[in-house]
């Protein structure tokens, strides 16, 4: 391509490019009322195409990376992601555990597209383990050697077997030294998580945790991986801005334009303008524009389609912002804040938490969004946590006082 900046090929409207962006993520269309009998195969298909899961440990209703599955499968069985991420045997693994968007579980296939990033995490921003280096050197070894000699093993059980400085030793952050060098070594692709314990990693070593088949698979140069995580990063969106398509894998926006560039000569995107955007935009070859979407989800703070704010205040002009480290009082939606997808439209946002002592799902604060019908609202999102309930196996749904649609959500329920 003979010119830096790509010369739109097409105009649609805003409301074309949001439809295709539910589409490409798998939220067009209605969830089916009882539970599904999703296998292995429905879980391999759904995560390849939204291309991750993000993972965090916020647990106030249930762990992020179930989430996304939720909303666009409805009630499947939380084992069949634990057992695609955490394998007794490598050959069934189908999701590996990562850093990618943030920590994350991605298809196991793309482990190659992402070795560029632990070689640049040997050296990268990892001020707590040169300090570890200094102050305890032979220690990152010390640890590869007591995983490669008993693992798979916490960082707790690796620091008992080399006595090693723990958790709140003087000139230490709150991370232990042998959580430093076991998240260093996971980091740069020495280790990996064999499977979780409760939410803690245990490691092994990584020839251990992959299939083999993956690990034969040659290294590709640096930036024909990042392009074809551009590639994949446009066809789980469907249609985004160089920032857009760049944030998914957390690559540079300069990459990721050079990138997407190519992948304009090659035919995989075709650059677009949409109307009241102001960066050019590309379309992914086999996004659908549907002209309607009937879906309807509850998203996690962590989802996909709505994580990267801006896009999502340009898409649904809806201003999001997770307020779990904001002070209480100074909370203006909640904790751990849910916006509804209804078609379209972002038209609620409901603040939950999983009580399993009582068995209740409690909405701790429900609000509509300007513009829309309460009852309406309320009888979408009153079938949505009802499901969610189902899911989580809680028995009853308790709404709160507390925002613009508790009300009617009451009444609704």
């Amino acid at each position: 391509m003979t010119s830096s900046r790509p010369v739109p090929q097409l105009q649609i409207t805003a409301a074309q490019a949001r439809r295709t962006a539910i589409a490409a993520q798998g939220l067009s269309a209605p969830l089916p009322a009882a539970a599904g009998a999703y296998n292995r195969g429905h879980l391999r298909r759904l995560v390849d195409r939204i291309g991750l899961l993000q993972i965090d440990s916020v647990n106030v209703l249930a762990r992020a990376h179930y989430l996304p599955l939720f909303s666009r499968l409805g009630q499947y069985r939380v084992d069949l992601l634990a057992g695609a991420a955490w394998p007794a045997r490598p050959a069934d693994r189908t999701l590996l555990e990562t850093w990618a968007h943030e920590a994350s579980l991605v298809p196991i296939e793309l482990q190659p597209l992402l070795r560029w990033r632990q070689r640049k995490f040997v050296d990268g921003p990892w001020s707590s383990a040169a300090k570890l280096r200094a102050e305890h050197p032979g220690f990152l070894e010390d640890v590869l050697a007591v995983v490669r000699d008993h693992g798979p093993l916490s960082a707790g059980e690796i620091e008992k077997v080399l006595e090693a400085p723990g958790r709140g030793k003087p000139g230490w952050w709150e991370w232990s030294a042998t959580k430093t060098a076991s998240e260093y070594l996971f980091a740069v692709g020495a280790i990996g998580t064999s499977f979780r314990r409760g939410f803690e990693r245990v490691y092994d070593l990584t020839e251990r945790i992959l299939p083999a088949a993956v690990l034969a698979t040659p290294t590709p140069a640096e930036f024909e991986a990042k392009k074809a995580l551009i590639a994949r990063s446009a066809r789980a969106h469907g249609i985004g801005t160089v920032g857009d398509l760049a944030d998914y894998y957390r690559i540079r926006n300069d990459d990721a334009k050079r990138a997407l560039l190519e992948l304009v000569e090659d035919g995989d995107v075709l650059p677009v303008q949409v109307r009241g955007w102001r960066d050019i935009a590309f379309l992914h070859r086999d996004a659908k524009m549907p002209r309607k979407v009937t879906g309807r989800a509850l998203l996690c703070p962590f989802d996909p389609l709505i994580w990267e704010r801006a896009r999502t205040e340009r898409l649904f002009d809806f201003r999001y912002r997770i307020e779990i480290y904001t002070p209480a009082p100074k909370r203006v939606y909640g904790y751990y804040v849910f916006p509804l997808l209804v078609g379209d439209e972002l038209v609620g946002r409901f603040d939950l938490k999983s009580d399993r002592a009582t068995g209740r799902l409690l909405v701790q604060a429900a609000w509509h969004e300007p513009g829309t019908v309460p009852g309406e609202v309320a009888q979408a999102a009153s079938a949505e946590l009802s499901r969610m309930a189902r899911w989580l196996d809680l028995d009853e749904v308790a709404i709160m006082p507390r925002g613009n649609l508790h009300g009617a959500l009451a009444a609704a329920m």
